[in-house]
This record gives structure tokens, C-alpha cells and sequence, in this order.
């Protein structure tokens, strides 16, 4: 029985998808509560703090994690949730930066493409973009939110919960990146971060796959948010094209040629090697 319990894997079903929405909803709800709390009691209302989306953001997710932890992976495996966060040979880092990177130009090109203006993308533009300056108009807190918090948080969830989980449950390792990277996608709530999404969480997902190790996307993941970090406070923009002047055909040719090249040497030309927990 115990020799049966230690080779079993979780698996992400709809069981899971209830634990990790409940919990992300739960957390953020014990939020909104103490707020209310500190407003009757204190007169102190941190809805408008730069603060106030670290901790939203810090609940919901520890909440959803949480959660999926109790009510799912404990029952199922009889062990608590664990990730794999080893580093790996120096070699590897050469090949998965320049590839991530690629892919940041590509998703750029193919973003550049969706419509901003128009009776329906011109209102939604303008509402995603007040939103966007509001949540950037404090450079630290925008730093800690993008580049430690979202990568470590979003990687557990949507690479080590989701993706792992559906690879598990015996979908091809193909289908679980896609979907998980879709879901990705979606939880950004507008079709200009969905597309870079998809396709950058593509890659994360596929070095996690290769790797075994959550650390490397986690790193993958806080280098793009950090070069859009950089991008916002030097020009406001998360557009490398806009920010050097350049073509985004020139971006997308580069981008191509990068992802390409660094893409067959990470699958194909080099041995990775890891161990997972």
C-alpha cells in the first residue's frame, strides 16, 4: 500500500480546477473582508495603496495553492505538494535565454497585429491601458509584483499544478503545454497579453517539460517581465520596436532566427540532464 502511494502522481481534473479557483477566490475574498475590516475600525481603506495588488495577488494565489494542496494532491498521493526547483548545468541557461528571447520579439510581432482601435477593441484598448498605468505608476511595487512575485507564483500554478498535473493524468506532454498555456492565456483577461502568453508560456512550458526543474521557467518568466519592466520605466511602452525605433518586421526576423536556432540545439543537438523529484 505504501509502496503504491509513493508511485502515485496528481493528476488535474475538474477536482483541481475547483480547488484552484476556490482558493484563489477565497483568498482574495479574506482580503476584501480585512479591508472592510480596517475601513469601519480604522478608517484606513488599502484598496488604493500601491500595496494593496501585492496582497490580493499574495492571497489568491497561496490560497489556490493551498488548496489544491489539501483537497487534492494529500488525498490523492499521500504526500504534501513538492517542485522540483534544482539549478542545472551552465549550458543549459545559454540555450534557453536566447530562445525565450526569441519568442518575446515573435509574441510581440503577433500581438502588434491584434486591433486597438474600432467601435470594439478602441473602448477595451483604452480601459486595458488606464488599467495598465495605474498598475505601473509605482516602479518598485510594479517590480516585486511582476518580476518576483508573478513568476513564482503563476509558474507553481499553471506549470507545476496544471501542466504536470494534466502530463499525469496521460495527456501527451504536447497537449498538457498547449492547454496549460492557453489557460495561461486566458486568466490575463484581454487579447493583447493572451497571445504573449500562449506563446511565451509555450516555452516555459517546454523547459519545464525537458527540464523537470520549476526553477528555469520560474527565471524565463521574471526575464520577460523584467525587460517589460525596464521597457515601461524608461518609455512606457512594452514595446521593444517602439523603444529602439526599429521595425517590428526586423523584430520579428531576429525573433524567428533566435527561437529557431536555440530552439533545435535545446531539443535536439544538446542533452539536458536532470533529476525530478
Amino acid at each position: 500500500m505504501e509502496e503504491r502511494l509513493l508511485n502515485k502522481k496528481y493528476v488535474f481534473d475538474g477536482k483541481g480546477v475547483l480547488a484552484l479557483v476556490g482558493g484563489f477566490l477565497a483568498g482574495s475574498f479574506l482580503v476584501a473582508i480585512l479591508n472592510v475590516i480596517l475601513i469601519f475600525v480604522f478608517n484606513i481603506n488599502i484598496q488604493y495603496e500601491d500595496y494593496y495588488l501585492l496582497v490580493a495577488n499574495a492571497a489568491g494565489f497561496l490560497a489556490a495553492i493551498f488548496a489544491f494542496d489539501y483537497f487534492v494532491c494529500r488525498p490523492s498521493i499521500g504526500k504534501k505538494l513538492n517542485f522540483n526547483m534544482s539549478p542545472t548545468n551552465l549550458m543549459t541557461y545559454f540555450l534557453i535565454f536566447p530562445m525565450m528571447f526569441g519568442m518575446m520579439l515573435i509574441a510581440e510581432f503577433t500581438t502588434s497585429l491584434i486591433p486597438t482601435t474600432g467601435p470594439f477593441f478602441g473602448e477595451y484598448y483604452q480601459y486595458f491601458t488606464d488599467l495598465m498605468e495605474k498598475m505601473t505608476s509605482n516602479t518598485a511595487t510594479l517590480f516585486f509584483l511582476a518580476v518576483i512575485m508573478a513568476p513564482v507564483f503563476e509558474e507553481i500554478v499553471f506549470r507545476g499544478i496544471i501542466m504536470k498535473g494534466l502530463i499525469n493524468k496521460g495527456l501527451k506532454p504536447k497537449t498538457a503545454i498547449i492547454i496549460a498555456s492557453v489557460i495561461f492565456g486566458l486568466v490575463h483577461g484581454n487579447p493583447w497579453q493572451f497571445v504573449g502568453a500562449v506563446l511565451l508560456g509555450s516555452v516555459l512550458g517546454l523547459v519545464y517539460y525537458k527540464t523537470k526543474s520549476l526553477l528555469l521557467p520560474i527565471l524565463l518568466h521574471a526575464f520577460n517581465n523584467l525587460c517589460s519592466v525596464i521597457l515601461i520605466s524608461y518609455n512606457k511602452t512594452e514595446s521593444f520596436a517602439e523603444t529602439f525605433n526599429v521595425s517590428e518586421w526586423l523584430l520579428l526576423a531576429v525573433g524567428i532566427v533566435l527561437f529557431t536556432t536555440f530552439y533545435l540545439l535545446f531539443t535536439k543537438k544538446y542533452r539536458v540532464h536532470y533529476n525530478e523529484n
